[in-house]
């Protein structure tokens, strides 16, 4: 297959592309910026942020952060108001009378489109993890609603297959938790239950102590104490799995995120739908990028009775339906209703349908 060039007229529309959506990103970013600002300043002055931190550790890891939150959108929604504008002026008319069929017309969308892909999917995989976990520093030490790591009051986790662990009003502040069990299960049947009370982890030895513990042990309907001993034993579970996962997981490059989600397999943790969940979507909302811009050329390429605002209004009907169908996606895949990588690449398989017709339908 032979690519076309770039011409003059691909140049005019890779710049009208790109160009307004960049512009569209920026104008809304000082909006939410501002917004935000207004609504964190008495949380900035009273716990005292400096002025560099809020600027470039909170503000600056929040832009990329937005900026790829809401690229799939402005990608959709700058489409069509510069498309609809060119068809509105009679310019893709003209475009098409001079021989231009519209799948050559459609090539400078792909590039542009592919351009936005690749930093969205660069910043998905590598940037905005790190951003994440930057910007979840400053919030946890400056603003009040998120101040320190947030930890659920009961905290159940499976550290290998048939083993369990639970802890009860976990800190971080101090390492320690309120209440310890360490259950074991063979054939779904419990083996051993390790208990103790005030308990405490050491960072160094990643050991968990407490100064009197009691060991369950059970033999068919014989079940045995033993309360004569302290708690010092060592798991195999690290501090920051007790975080809340959700949150964690966001903060990982792809790299690591790799990593964790082997490490909860064979750990046999009932999380792995929601680690998938979050890998697909690294990979299928950059590529929603293209469909989006297909529909969009697709839609307002034509010259209508209502102009941009028509074009706009159907755009943003169709974008936000896109949003509901994926996070519907997302639920029904975290809920175990459907695999991840089925779940979340959903949308973009119903909308590539809902491309293809109005690709083949528009040039008419």
């Amino acid at each position: 297959m032979k690519f076309p060039g770039v011409r003059i007229i691909d140049r005019y529309i890779i710049r009208k592309f790109l160009g307004t959506y960049f512009f569209a990103i920026s104008l809304i970013i000082v909006v939410v910026v501002i917004f935000d600002a207004a609504e964190k300043i008495d949380d900035f002055i009273e716990l005292k942020a400096p002025l560099s931190k809020i600027v470039f550790q909170y503000y600056g890891n929040f832009i990329p952060f937005f900026i790829n939150q809401f690229s799939g959108l402005f990608t959709f929604i700058s489409v069509i108001f510069f498309t609809s504008k060119m068809a509105y002026q009679t310019e893709i008319i003209a475009i098409l009378s001079a021989g231009v069929s519209f799948r050559r017309l459609m090539w400078p969308y792909f590039l542009s489109a592919a351009a936005i892909t690749l930093l969205s999917l660069m910043l998905n995989l590598f940037i905005i993890p790190g951003a994440n976990a930057n910007r979840l520093k400053f919030e946890m030490n400056y603003i009040k609603s998120v101040r320190g790591m947030k930890y659920d009051a009961h905290i159940y986790r499976q550290i290998v297959p048939g083993t369990f662990i639970y802890l009860r009003d976990y800190t971080n502040n101090n390492h320690s938790a309120s209440y310890f069990v360490l259950e074991t299960y063979e054939d779904g049947s419990i083996v051993s239950s390790l208990e103790a009370s005030a308990v405490r982890f050491d960072p160094e030895t990643r050991r968990w102590s407490a100064p009197q513990s009691i060991l369950r042990t059970f033999d068919g309907e014989q079940e045995t104490f033993d309360n004569s001993r302290p708690l010092d034993t060592l798991v195999n579970l690290d501090p920051i799995e007790l975080g809340r996962l959700d949150e964690l997981v966001k903060t990982m490059n792809i790299v690591r995120l790799d990593r964790f989600i082997d490490e909860q397999k064979l750990k046999g943790s009932d999380m792995i739908s929601r680690f998938e969940v979050e890998r697909h979507n690294r990979f299928a909302f950059p590529v929603s990028t293209f469909i989006l811009t297909i529909i969009g050329v697709s839609l307002s390429s034509r010259k209508v009775r209502g102009g941009t605002g028509l074009h706009i209004g159907v755009g943003i009907v169709l974008a936000f339906s896109f949003i509901l169908v994926s996070k519907f996606g997302e639920e029904f895949a975290k809920g175990g209703l459907l695999p991840p990588a089925i779940a979340v690449w959903i949308p973009n398989i119903v909308y590539t349908f809902i491309a293809y017709y109005l690709y083949k339908k528009a040039p008419k």
